[in-house]
């Protein structure tokens, strides 16, 4: 059977692939890798970044520079590292973004499913629910009872519309029938202002953030939505054990090349990123953040995307999420 124009064009010319062995074998030699964050500076992906930056740079033998690209719920970066040369000196630091992005947002220029290959998950930042210091409710049961009887009543702040905090909060009230009053911020950092100022009743942001707060007497947090308790606040119970069967949903920071990035390259990527995350520094940060390592292949990374997306794609069905 002959080869049709379509495969004839889909497959790369020998010439090409001996181009991008050589680039491959030399690589990173020619210039410093950009390293695209689409968050602002100061939030926990954009921290994990700027930690575990230059220790791979240290094992590459090349200089890694943390560049943010804030925007578009983060289409701006990944439409800048989406349409770099797959050469490795361009990759993109994502988060739950990568994930939720194509349910919620309409025009993509590029399809994050084809254009980016996944080399490795970084972080996960456990999401948990908080209530404002002084709040009456001192669990799980009582806040969702009061939501109910009181509906809109309660507010409850968010990291930003498209968020885990808001998939999670959405998630929340689909399945409790906990009617809240949701309030969007642009960062986490904005809604967890106004939960330590007594102006929210409620935030559901990571445990970091705002087991942070409670630390500072500003706010009690009742419920991880985590599989175990988390070690920096072992007597606070999972949403699981509070009734809410299957209740796991977390923030996550990954490293993605544009597609067509060599193997060798990604390979090397994966294999200085897993190394850093293994350091006893980055392991004792990662403990005082309430941030839990990444693990696992670039294939198990790619199939959990696929499979976290599905699960996402569900939840925004039954829920009717939209993103104004």
């Amino acid at each position: 059977m002959g080869v049709t124009r379509r495969a004839a064009l889909s497959t790369p010319l020998p010439g090409l692939l001996a181009g991008r062995a050589r680039a491959a074998e030399g690589w990173p030699a020619a210039r410093p890798i950009r390293l695209v964050c689409p968050f602002a500076p100061g939030g926990a992906s954009d921290l994990t970044a700027r930690l575990l930056a230059p220790r791979m740079a240290a094992r590459l033998g090349q200089s890694i520079v943390v560049e943010n690209r804030a925007g578009g719920s983060g289409t701006v970066a990944g439409a800048a590292v989406a349409q770099a040369a797959p050469d490795g000196y361009t990759l993109l630091w994502d988060g739950f973004s990568h994930i939720v992005n194509p349910l919620l947002l309409r025009g993509l220029a590029f399809d994050y499913a084809t254009a980016f290959a996944p080399i490795s998950q970084a972080a996960v930042f456990p999401q948990s629910i908080a209530v404002k210091a002084g709040s009456p409710y001192a669990d799980i049961g009582a806040f969702i009872a009061a939501a109910r009887a009181r509906p809109g009543a309660i507010s409850a702040g968010h990291s930003g519309n498209g968020t885990a905090s808001h998939l999670l909060l959405e998630r929340f009230r689909h399945v409790t029938g906990a009617a809240l009053n949701a309030v969007p911020y642009r960062g986490a950092g904005e809604a967890a202002r106004d939960l330590a100022a007594g102006v929210l009743d409620s935030a559901v942001l990571a445990v970091s953030t705002n087991t942070q707060l409670e630390d500072a007497g500003r706010a009690r947090v009742l419920g991880v939505a985590t599989a175990e308790r988390v070690p920096v606040r072992p007597n606070v119970p999972t949403l699981i054990e509070a009734g809410l069967a299957g209740f796991v949903l977390s923030d996550m920071a990954g490293l993605f090349a544009p597609a067509g990035t060599p193997e060798p390259i990604q390979a090397r990527l994966h294999q200085a990123l897993v190394a850093s995350l293994a350091e006893p520094e980055v392991r004792a940060r990662f403990d005082q953040l309430a941030i839990l390592p990444g693990e696992g292949t670039p294939q198990e990374f790619g199939a959990w995307i696929a499979r976290t997306r599905a699960e996402m794609a569900e939840l925004v069905r039954d829920a009717g999420i939209r993103v104004e």
